[in-house]
């Protein structure tokens, strides 16, 4: 009996946070589909880093410096969507 009440234990906190995790999934897809100007903006900023990163030109020494910024973009645009997120399952 003891080894059964482990074993559910261990299970429970193995999946605990797997279903916290598949919530905040559906409820950051839920911001992305409420805002869906900053998923287009997260993707044009994407293809504009891939398109940049294959570029052979250096564009005039900004290449390194847009990409970062591109890059940072993106990541305040995510956060921004994940910060709804959090917000809303309150």
């Amino acid at each position: 009996m003891r080894k059964l009440v482990i074993a559910l234990s261990t299970t429970c906190l193995l999946f605990a946070p797997m279903g916290a995790t598949i919530a905040h999934a559906q409820t950051v897809r839920m911001e992305a589909e409420m805002h869906p100007r900053i998923v287009q903006a997260i993707r044009n900023l994407e293809d504009a880093v891939a398109y940049m990163e294959a570029a052979p030109d250096n564009f005039g020494g900004h290449k390194a410096a847009a990409i970062a910024a591109s890059r940072a973009a993106i990541g305040e645009l995510r956060a921004s969507l994940a910060f709804r997120a959090r917000e809303d399952r309150r």
